[in-house]
């Protein structure tokens, strides 16, 4: 791949993530100026990912929307990441056992990754988080466990030394204070998060092998049922465990 391909290669994803943040009937002139690139630039790239169908052309707003292989690009990815039945059936049980949404993440490569989610109308995701999508490492009930048992080398690899994405004012965003929550986290052999990726949320989580399995509640139950909760999740992460 020559300079110029690759030039062209990162400017189209940098026109699809542009087109993602800015919603449905983005401007030509709109994507230029956020990626400081000429019009007639914007309009090549834009015609190119129409013609390969990851982009539309929205005729009604004068404008550009995310095309329909970007949600076969998603599909693509949920399945890869997908557990198999017994695995499911395991999380559904944390799910049923303590009352609330269930999660199970996985270390893809350096990223902690969704993998499963079980949940219902009476039990609603408190993280926001669906699968596929990466979790806060340092943030999350579900990262922190996994990062427990990571070698200090790989560990600096995925968090770095310095400082961290705060998400709420709770949140550990630098690595000293992250480094004494994981020694509570292979003190403890759990994971706890509170308020710290999303206000008014509270998780716990436990390492199974190379995933994790937890649940969020809101704060104030998680105060009142901490005992029931982490009963349900080492209960699942032990029914998970090689």
């Amino acid at each position: 791949m020559t300079v110029e391909q690759s030039g062209s290669l990162v400017r189209a994803l940098r026109v699809l993530e542009a087109v993602s943040a800015l919603g449905d009937g983005v401007t030509a002139k709109a994507v230029a100026r956020r990626l400081g690139c000429s019009l007639p630039t914007a309009y090549r790239t834009l015609g190119t990912l129409v013609e390969e169908g990851y982009l539309v052309r929205l005729h009604a707003v004068r404008g550009y929307g995310l095309g329909y292989k970007v949600a076969e690009l998603h599909r693509g990815l949920v399945g890869q990441v997908r557990p198999e039945p017994r695995v499911r059936a395991a999380v559904h049980a944390v799910h049923t056992e303590a009352g609330a949404a269930a999660y199970l993440a996985v270390l893809r490569d350096a990223v902690v990754v969704v993998a499963h989610v079980d949940l219902c109308a009476e039990h609603p995701s408190r993280l926001g988080l669906r699968v596929g999508e990466p979790a806060p490492p340092h943030a999350t009930a579900l990262g922190r466990a996994l990062l427990a048992d990571m070698e200090p080398a790989v560990l600096t690899g995925i968090v770095g030394t310095g400082g961290l994405p705060a998400f709420t004012p709770r949140t550990v965003a630098h690595r000293a204070g992250l480094d004494r929550e994981l020694h509570r986290v292979r003190s403890s052999g759990t994971a706890i998060a509170v308020e710290e990726f999303h206000r008014g949320v509270a998780e716990i989580a436990v390492a199974c092998g190379p995933a994790a399995v937890g649940v969020a509640v809101p704060r104030a139950e998680f105060t009142a049922r901490r005992a029931e909760l982490e009963r349900a999740v080492r209960a699942g992460a032990a029914a998970l465990s090689p």
